[in-house]
């Protein structure tokens, strides 16, 4: 196996048949190869790799360089995406070899943390990733917010297409990754796209000059269902009038579809409001989201609790060592290699699952992801307080 990177003129003849078998109906028409060829301009940032032997491309990877919110400060993230391997090449160790290869590219040119979308969890985890919570997607009738359209509320709404409020709307996105634990944004060369389709309805929640929510949107038809991707608020009032908006629909739409963070409660948006919420998880059609991290050392300044704890990463090629990890001053210190006998062993995905909130210390020695006795992980639970992470963007 020879892996060598490969650049944005080779794609189309090399990694996108690939790519193609692997994510598309197959075999490909002309006209869907045709289309797969003209959507290549919003990719050419992305690095990728193939594994080659005997100079044919057997499987491929790419990472797209982006930057994620880990407890109040903005690093760059390595997204892994189209990780892909022709039948006849599969379980050969090919993906495993550039996996490995790739992200230590991406560790190596300043990433320090890496998400993905798992095709199987559990090969994920073998590679330092872990689960983070699945986006809500809630379905309901607009009816069921009528209370809302007499409300007088302190603000107003924009509408428009989304090729003219696109600079609008990824401003909002980069203030809610300054402000949102979890929240990444995907770099402009790829965001640019859902601008140059401008196939899709924006509507964007104001107060006082200030951005407080946006919904890119689309309706299937009269009668039909009023589909929101993302539905995005930085207040309580900037969902009001969202949803405000959307009860506006209720003699147009049958149903309102919005996807959201986490973190959201829609069964509380509305007095009256009978509403369903699902966060459906399937391989390797719906995977939820899995993240690690790159690069500990780099996480000196994050937000953490007033606790200190010294810990030993396994297993890993990127992370592993001793760290003392400090947040009596109200924001994490680690000291590297340090000599202090470690009160926890943790894997990578273990230490992973800390950082960004999603696990209790008791959950990683139920899952095999540590070796946390009672003491350390009472301070481990202090240092990094439970989270709801909000991914956002899907690559």
């Amino acid at each position: 196996m020879k892996i060598r990177a490969i650049s944005a003129d080779e794609r189309p003849a090399i990694s996108m048949p690939i790519q193609a078998y692997a994510f598309q109906a197959s075999p490909a028409d002309d006209r869907l190869t045709e289309r797969l060829r003209r959507s290549q301009r919003y990719y050419e940032g992305n690095v990728t790799l193939v594994a080659e032997e005997d100079g044919v491309a057997m499987a491929e990877v790419s990472a797209i360089s982006m930057r994620q919110n880990v407890r109040g400060v903005v690093y760059p993230m390595a997204g892994v995406a189209g990780v892909a391997t022709l039948p006849l090449a599969r379980r050969r160790g090919y993906a495993r070899g550039l996996l490995t290869e790739l992200l230590g590219q991406m560790r190596d040119t300043g990433h320090v943390v890496s998400a993905l979308y798992p095709f199987r969890a559990s090969f994920y985890q073998r590679f330092g990733y872990v689960g983070l919570p699945q986006r809500r997607t809630a379905r309901f009738a607009p009816a069921g917010l009528a209370d809302l359209l007499p409300a007088p509320l302190p603000g107003d709404v924009t509408w428009q297409h989304i090729g003219a409020g696109y600079e609008a709307y990824r401003d909002f996105t980069e203030r809610m990754l300054a402000e949102q634990h979890g929240f990444s944004v995907l770099p402009e060369y790829r965001t640019v796209e859902v601008r140059d389709a401008d196939d899709r309805w924006l509507v964007m929640a104001w107060a006082d000059g200030e951005p407080l929510g946006a919904a890119i949107y689309r309706i299937s038809g009269f009668g039909g269902t009023l589909t929101a991707n993302d539905m995005l608020t930085a207040s309580p009032l900037g969902r009001a009038l969202l949803l405000q908006f959307l009860a506006r629909h209720i003699d147009q739409v049958t149903a309102v579809e919005v996807q959201v963070s986490p973190a959201e409660l829609p069964e509380l948006w509305g007095t009256d409001l009978a509403v369903v919420t699902e966060a459906p998880v399937s391989f390797p059609g719906s995977p939820a989201p899995m993240v690690r991290v790159l690069s500990l050392g780099s996480l000196a300044g994050i937000s953490a609790g007033p606790e200190h704890v010294t810990v030993e990463v396994v297993d890993d090629p990127f992370i592993a060592g001793r760290y003392e990890l400090d947040g009596r001053g109200g924001s994490l210190e680690i000291v590297t290699g340090t000599a202090r006998e470690p009160e926890a062993t943790l894997t990578p995905a273990g230490l992973s699952a800390l950082v960004y909130g999603v696990l209790d210390p008791d959950d990683l020695v139920v899952r095999g992801l540590g070796d946390v006795p009672r003491d350390p992980a009472a301070r481990l639970r202090r240092l990094f307080p439970r989270s709801v992470p909000h991914l956002y963007a899907r690559f």
